[in-house]
């Protein structure tokens, strides 16, 4: 069958001397792998529409087994992102990150936007912090291993102050920070903040101003929270984390 979908190219590999195979989140299917034949052909109208990063236009003929990108179109190339190796880094990351936490052929348009809203801010700004972040939590969902930031994961109360236990799967009252001794006291702010990053759409967001204090110990959280339950290596992520201690 052939499905015309938007897509933004989340990963891509050699097949043979002349062919790719071309993994498109899209907005349709959701995640889906289709071989991209002659794309690495300098000539071939598919060179430019199958780079990493790429959101383009495509005609995909869905198979039973490896699918065929018949035809493609480049809707925005991202370049700021290209011509940019911090960037490149962390659009490689959360293209990563979202290739291996989504199942094939199972569509999610609202992660798909704040996926493409995502590499927008991230061509947009220099400060991308935040917005990771946001989008971060978002995939986790995804993934099934998001944790509770919105009350407490053991009694359900929502009142301050709070602590992050990463083997407890989220935040802490001061009642039941008993349960785990290991927990990370987190200001109140910080709390309220990854409540907001995990329920709210980027596009809610017109700017970000968060205290860079802030920023650390929600981004040290989510790392730990990640290489808890997160499952998969990341090549991108330590490749940006190389970047980050230049």
């Amino acid at each position: 069958m052939l499905e015309k979908m938007e897509g933004i190219v989340i990963r891509t590999q050699d097949y043979s001397e002349t062919h790719k195979i071309v993994t498109i989140f899209s907005n349709k299917l959701g995640k889906i792998s289709a071989i991209a034949r002659g794309a690495k052909k300098p000539k071939s109208r598919m060179a430019a529409v199958t780079q990493p990063f790429i959101l383009g236009e495509f005609f995909v003929y869905v198979g039973s087994g490896l699918s065929t990108i018949q035809q493609g179109e480049v809707i925005n190339s991202f370049r700021p992102i290209r011509e940019d190796i911090i960037k490149t880094a962390y659009t490689a990351y959360i293209a990563e990150l979202t290739d291996k936490l989504t199942d094939t052929k199972s569509p999610d348009i609202y992660l798909y936007n704040q996926l493409l809203q995502t590499l927008n801010w991230i061509a947009e700004h220099d400060a991308v912090e935040v917005p990771m972040m946001m989008y971060e939590l978002k995939v986790f969902a995804k993934g099934g291993f998001a944790p509770i930031v919105d009350r407490c994961v053991n009694c359900g109360g929502n009142k301050a102050p709070f602590s992050f236990s990463v083997t407890e799967g989220g935040l802490l009252c001061s009642r039941c920070r008993h349960m785990d001794p290991e927990a990370a006291v987190i200001p109140d702010k910080a709390a309220k903040l990854m409540r907001l990053f995990a329920g709210v759409g980027l596009e809610r967001v017109s700017s970000i101003s968060v205290k860079p204090e802030n920023i650390q110990k929600i981004r040290q959280i989510i790392d730990a929270y990640y290489e808890q339950y997160g499952g998969y290596y990341l090549k991108s992520k330590k490749f940006l984390n190389q970047l980050d201690k230049l």
